[in-house]
């Protein structure tokens, strides 16, 4: 298999960068990856709060244990700063994923040129 289609493997089914790492573009993979985990990071750290929010209402017998109203707790909208700062780092990651996709295939690729002009 060709380095730029491994690369652009790594990059879609692992995380932004992989593929620059494999391509030895380390500045690049960790930039990307930087990026990807910050967003990341964000993302999980209110996920996780809406989650502990949700289980002290089960614990503190707020709520009834019901699929339904679970679903109803977790699915309410954030507001304000709050869903801008989510909606922002849900953006960065996916445009740092397409990013890293398309940027390990292109750099795979004149490595490849680059090899086959050298023999």
């Amino acid at each position: 298999m060709k380095k730029s289609i491994k690369a652009t493997l790594l990059s879609i089914l692992i995380f932004p960068g992989a593929g620059h790492f494999l391509l030895k573009q380390y500045i690049s993979g960790i930039f990307l990856a930087g990026t990807a985990l910050i967003a990341l990071g964000i993302l999980m750290t209110k996920l996780v709060e809406i989650a502990l929010q949700v289980a002290g209402k089960i614990q503190s017998g707020e709520i009834q244990y019901d699929v339904a109203t679970i679903a109803e707790l977790v699915s309410v909208k954030a507001t304000g700063g709050e869903a801008q700062l989510f909606n922002f780092a849900t953006m960065v990651l996916f445009i740092t994923w397409l990013v890293g996709i398309g940027d390990s295939y292109r750099v795979g690729r004149a490595q490849e040129k680059n090899i086959g002009l050298g023999s």
